[in-house]
This record gives C-alpha cells, sequence and structure tokens, in this order.
C-alpha cells in the first residue's frame, strides 16, 4: 500500500496515473484523486509499493513526475518511481557525526571523480580521501537533471538522486560506506533556482514569483502569496537529505539568491528546524552556505537576529591568494593580489567589508568580529568547481603554476585559521581540466548554451573556438580526473605534502586554532616586491618564498612564542618535485625558488 500524494492548489482535477509497465506516459491508468485541504490531493492505493512507477495529470493534462519525487529513473522528464529510504540495512549505528566547522572538505563532482561516474565508483576511491586526512565528503548537486552529466545546478527534480549516478539507493550506499571510514558527507543543494529543461513545478502551483529578479529570473516564491508550501518544498527537501540519507551537512548553493522578506528568513527557519532534527538523530548536522554577501549574520543565532549558518564559503580568501600567485587581476580580482589583501583575509576572512569593492562599483561587506566568529565558520579553497570550471577552458592552478607554489598555496589554506577544502585532483596538482560540460536531450537548447558560452568569453577577448563545447562529450571526458597521475613526479610529491600538511594539522592544536583577528598567534608578513611572506600560527610559522629565485626568508619570532630561542624544521616543499633542498640556519630559512616551509619555534 502507498499514499500517494501533491500539492496542487491550482488544478480543478487531479490524475494519478498508475502504469505497471512503468509508461504512465503512455497510458498509465487514471485514477482520480481526492481534493484534501490547503490544495493537496491524495490517494492511497493498496497495490503500489515500491517500486511502482507513476505520474500526475493535471486537469486532463500530459503526464507529470511528481514534484517531491526521490526516483527519477528515466530522468525528469519520465515517470516517478515509489521509493521506501527505510528500507536500506544501514552500518552507521554507531556513526557520532562530524561538526562541519573546522573540519578538512573534500569537494567532488560524482560525474568525474571516476571513468564510470557513478556513486558506487567513487565508494572505491574513499580509502585514498582516507589517507589524505579528509574529514567531509562534498557531493556537488546530486538533484536530478536532464541528460546524463553536467555539473548538477541544473537541476529539476530536487528530491530525486541523478539516475545516471545510481538513483536513491547508491546515494545511501555511498554515505554509509562514508561513515564506515569515519568520513561525514555534506551535499551541495541547490534551491535559489531551477534548470531551463524538466523544471514542470509551475504547473503546479506558485513555485515562483516576479516580485524578485535573480540572475537565473525569476524568484523561488518564498514570500509572496502560495508561498508557505513552496517554503516547505525546500526546508523538507534539506531535512529528507540530513534524516532519510544520513548526511552529515548541507552546503546551500547562492543563497543571495534566495530573496525572502518574510519575517523569518528561510534560511533560519530551515536552521532552527535542523537544529531540532540533530537532538532527534543524537548527531551533529551543519549548514554551510555560500553567499557573496560579505555578511557575518549569515552565521549568527537565528535568535539574535542571524541566518543560523554553520559555516559560508569564503572566497575574498580564495580571491586574495590565486591574485597573489597567480599575478590575475582581472574581472573580480581587480582589488587583490597584494600581501596585504592575502593578510586582510587570511586574518578576518573577508576582503571587502564595508569597503569599496572596484568590481561591484560599491562599498560591501561587513567586517567579521573576532570576538563573535571563529574561523572554522569559514570554508577556504585554493580551488573549487566555480573557480576553475566558469573559466573559459576549464584549466586548474595546477595547468601553469609550479609545483612549490601550488605546496605553498596548500600549506596556507590547509594551516590557516578556517576549515580548509580541496578540489578533488587539486592533492596531487591534476594536470586534467575541469570544464563546463552539458548534455541537454532538446538540441535547440543545447545550441543556445554553447552559443551563449561562447559568446560570453568572446565578449572577454577569448577566441570562440577555443572555448569548449558544453554539449560534446568529449568536453565531459576531458574532465575525468586521471588516476594514473599522482602515482609518480609531481603528482606523487604533491599528494604526500597534503598528507603532510593534513596530518600536522590533526596533530597540532596551534595548526587548528580558528581565533580570528591579528595577534601575536596569527598574522601574516612579508614583503610584495621580494615574494616572501609567513604565515604565524602560534608556535609555527608557515614560510613561503613565490619568487624565482633562492632568498633568505627570516623566522622574527614575536610576543606570542615564549622559551628560549631556536627552531626546527617540520616540513618543507621545494622546487617542481619538492626536492630541492630548503635550509633553516638559526631562525632564518635559505629557500629555493618556489618553496615553502613549516617551522616551530622553541
Amino acid at each position: 500500500m502507498h499514499v500517494f500524494s501533491v500539492w496542487a492548489p491550482q488544478a480543478g482535477t487531479v490524475d494519478l496515473l498508475l502504469g505497471p509497465s512503468g509508461s504512465p506516459a503512455e497510458g498509465g491508468r487514471p485514477l482520480a484523486m481526492g481534493e484534501g485541504g490547503g490544495g493537496w490531493w491524495t490517494l492511497e492505493v493498496a497495490d503500489a509499493g515500491p517500486g511502482t512507477d507513476y505520474a500526475f495529470s493535471l486537469d486532463g493534462g500530459p503526464a507529470r513526475p511528481d514534484p517531491r519525487s526521490a526516483w527519477q529513473p528515466e530522468g525528469p522528464d519520465g515517470p516517478s518511481r515509489v521509493f521506501d529510504p527505510a528500507a536500506f540495512a544501514w552500518s552507521d549505528e554507531d556513526w557520532a557525526g562530524v561538526d562541519g566547522r573546522g573540519a578538512v572538505y573534500y569537494e567532488l563532482h560524482v560525474g568525474t571523480f571516476t571513468p564510470e561516474g557513478t556513486l558506487d565508483a567513487a565508494v572505491g576511491r574513499l580509502d585514498h580521501l582516507v589517507d589524505l586526512g579528509v574529514q567531509v565528503v562534498e557531493l556537488l548537486p546530486v538533484a536530478a537533471f536532464p541528460g546524463r552529466w553536467g555539473w548538477g545546478y541544473d537541476g529539476v527534480g530536487l528530491w530525486a538522486v541523478h539516475s545516471p549516478y545510481g538513483g536513491p539507493e547508491a546515494l545511501q550506499r555511498f554515505v554509509d560506506a562514508c561513515h564506515a571510514r569515519g568520513l561525514g558527507v555534506c551535499l551541495d543543494v541547490v534551491y535559489n533556482h531551477l534548470g531551463p529543461a524538466g523544471n514542470y513545478l509551475p504547473e503546479f502551483g506558485p513555485y515562483f514569483t516576479d516580485e524578485h529578479e535573480t540572475p537565473w529570473g525569476t524568484a523561488v516564491n518564498l514570500d509572496a502569496r502560495g508561498s508557505r508550501e513552496v517554503r516547505a518544498y525546500v526546508v523538507e527537501g534539506a531535512l529528507r537529505w540530513l534524516r532519510d540519507f544520513h548526511v552529515d551537512a548541507l552546503r546551500l548553493d547562492a543563497v543571495h539568491a534566495l530573496v525572502d522578506d518574510s519575517a523569518v528568513h528561510v534560511l533560519a527557519e530551515l536552521s532552527l528546524k535542523a537544529t531540532d532534527l540533530a537532538d532527534v538523530l543524537g548527531r551533529a548536522l551543519t549548514l554551510v552556505a555560500e553567499s557573496d554577501l560579505n555578511d557575518p549574520r549569515m552565521v549568527e543565532s537565528p535568535r539574535e537576529g542571524g541566518y543560523g549558518m554553520q559555516g559560508q564559503w569564503a572566497d575574498d580568501v580564495h580571491h586574495a591568494l590565486h591574485a597573489l600567485v597567480t599575478g590575475e587581476r582581472q574581472g573580480y580580482y581587480v582589488d587583490f593580489g597584494s600581501l596585504e589583501a592575502l593578510r586582510t583575509t587570511m586574518t578576518g576572512a573577508f576582503f571587502h567589508a564595508g569597503t569599496y569593492s572596484t568590481f561591484r562599483e560599491e562599498v560591501w561587506g561587513t567586517p567579521v568580529d573576532p570576538t563573535r566568529h571563529r574561523g572554522g565558520s569559514f570554508v577556504a579553497y585554493t580551488s573549487n568547481h566555480d573557480q576553475v570550471g566558469n573559466r573559459a577552458t576549464g584549466d586548474r592552478p595546477s595547468a601553469s603554476l609550479p609545483g612549490g607554489v601550488l605546496a605553498a598555496s596548500a600549506a596556507l589554506v590547509a594551516l590557516g585559521p578556517f576549515s580548509p577544502m580541496f578540489f578533488m585532483g587539486e592533492e596531487w596538482g591534476a594536470r586534467t581540466p575541469w570544464q563546463f560540460f552539458t548534455d541537454f536531450p532538446d538540441p535547440e537548447l543545447g545550441d543556445a548554451v554553447r552559443e551563449g558560452r561562447r559568446g560570453e568569453f568572446a565578449s572577454h577577448g577569448w577566441d570562440a573556438e577555443e572555448v569548449p563545447d558544453p554539449q560534446a562529450r568529449s568536453t565531459r571526458d576531458a574532465s575525468v580526473l586521471d588516476w594514473d597521475e599522482p602515482t609518480s613526479g609531481r603528482g606523487a610529491a604533491l599528494l604526500a605534502w597534503h598528507r603532510r600538511l593534513l596530518g600536522l594539522r590533526a596533530a597540532e592544536g596551534d595548526l587548528r586554532d580558528d581565533v580570528l583577528g591579528v595577534s601575536p598567534s596569527l598574522d601574516v608578513v612579508g614583503d610584495d616586491d621580494a615574494g616572501w611572506l609567513v604565515l604565524v600560527r602560534g608556535a609555527f610559522r608557515v614560510a613561503v618564498n613565490l619568487a624565482d629565485h633562492a632568498q633568505e626568508v627570516r623566522l622574527q619570532r614575536g610576543a606570542g612564542v615564549e622559551g628560549e630561542s631556536g627552531a626546527e624544521l617540520v616540513a618543507a616543499y621545494g622546487g617542481e618535485l619538492g626536492d630541492d633542498e630548503v635550509a633553516l640556519e638559526g631562525e632564518a630559512l635559505r629557500m629555493p625558488a618556489h618553496a615553502v616551509a613549516v617551522v616551530r619555534l622553541r
């Protein structure tokens, strides 16, 4: 027996199309549903258990999938399939959860992490992440979207798991396998927009409103007429990942586009309900926001007027570091690239914090208060899917930077005061690109995406022919990780370096200290012109030589280190393969070009 239900407040009639052959769109048996309160329609069917295919017909119209379907075996345009989340035999009864604040994240795209591009295949690589020192695996969106592959940010079946990845039970298997290895799971979820194909929500109800605009068009209806059930669709959809799939954390995409003028913002509502769910489940649940607002209220309690997130991505840290090591100053990098910009972000998360943003042409952001906000609430990275994939050719920093510079960037993130995150393959300096790829079945939409992508970069001076075709299989295939790379040469050296860094972070309290603000325990000093800098972390110094020549870097003791003079070289990486010698002489380092060293002062 199964009770089917759907919210369709504008419909005069709703039929359940129950197809034993799995093809309700081809004439499944129509069964009239009963109208309940609040625009809900329901029907109890005795012989429709898990595995039954179905769809809905509104006012005699075509078959439409269930907006709350967990399983779309034929994609978002096909029938839904009944899925029982309680049927899975979990083995994680002793899993105590993981607090995402201060954890080490690893961002992973299921479709390109392995050649197979499935959740089950990804399980086969989890031991690599354990050995690396990862604590939380962050999956890019798995919600159902049209075609075989894509980034996942064009999802339209927001409660379903993309069928080519293996469907909903495969996600349960993946999470269970992670927990068995001591890994938490964070799932990237997108509620600010839906993709351009396969979105049938407007036929069911007022899921969108033209009272607000977003970069993707009309906004999701969070505060206008009919928004109560839309908010429930978002909030309950998020909570079910945590409850039914045992996910530990959610990363909420572009929350600045969740336009909500309600008395209680939808993020605060989700936060309060997630707190209640955590109490029921007996384990920590973490909500992490991607926000362009540079507003620390994002990580403040709803009871104090905040949004209640436990974390947020810190793009300014990325911009400061990327601009410094690459020399790029175009677009939103225009205000970054100096040692002072890096110092500001490494000690306060935001560079624009009530200051003028040249790129935005306005004053932007609010300062972090070190007495209230901790570094663990901010996720820092040298790369992520956006910062790589939204480049014209999807080239990673590792495609052009020397190994020693990559090692230095990794050390500043891994040993800084924030929650570090690494983008898949970054740990060995992957040379494979990560490009923008789609697989829209509609040829007209595919053409529009292709021409739009090429036109966008042509306006920035790129030859359109250099921009990979998003619809070409070769673009997706080029983005798949090459697992032979970390087995030798620079790949093996960088992988060993990342393991060393994360081992140090796990072992040393000073390197996990997340108190922000310039102090004897946290600072960045250096010389822009000479190309060296030192990150101060309690008794530790992370010294970096970005110059193309060898030079001496002095480790000033500062007021934060007591005891006899002396220093110990803990770890070093010099040159392309990490084997150029770094020498410690007293409290000065002789460093080759493109080198990094971790020193403990005594």
